[in-house]
């Protein structure tokens, strides 16, 4: 999944305004526009994209979690130069305040169950010998999971309309 992918679908999900995304980075500490934001949401196949930057797609993360919980105190964390589907499912979980079960009934609605043992896995560290990387088709489920809880009537919806 590319970061604009990752990108659009939040958007979708959560059904966030350009404003209100220009409002998210700002939570993070980092200007950007509104052109920025929709040059980052055009189709993959639409010559005006522009390609998200994985500093740019930490940068929204960390200010989604300060959108949802709550700035918090003190500096705020400074967005990662590398980004893996690993870190962008933990920033979500965070934001999301998930715990291991609400994450599995989220997996259960898009048909993929996982074990606790499986799902811990992807939150360790990498030098930890039961690591597992995240994959794409993780990732993307867990986004069509969350998507399926947050508008239900939805479902066979295009994600990036």
């Amino acid at each position: 999944m590319t970061n604009n992918d990752i990108f659009r679908r939040i958007r979708y999900t959560f059904d966030l305004k350009d404003s209100t995304i220009v409002d998210i980075f700002a939570l993070a500490e980092v200007s950007v526009t509104q052109e920025q934001v929709t040059a980052w949401l055009k189709k993959d196949d639409d010559d005006a994209i522009v390609t998200m930057k994985n500093k740019e797609l930490a940068a929204f993360l960390n200010g989604f979690i300060s959108f949802k919980r709550g700035k918090r105190e003190g500096p705020q964390p400074a967005p990662e130069a590398q980004l893996n589907n690993n870190m962008v499912f933990q920033k979500l979980r965070i934001a999301l305040n998930l715990k291991a079960d609400d994450i599995l009934e989220v997996f259960e609605l898009v048909g993929l169950p996982l074990s606790n043992h499986e799902l811990s896995a992807f939150f360790r560290k990498p030098s930890h010998k039961n690591y597992r990387e995240c994959k794409d088709q993780i990732l993307r489920n867990f986004l069509l999971g969350i998507q399926r809880q947050l508008r239900p009537n939805q479902n066979g919806a295009d994600s990036e309309t």
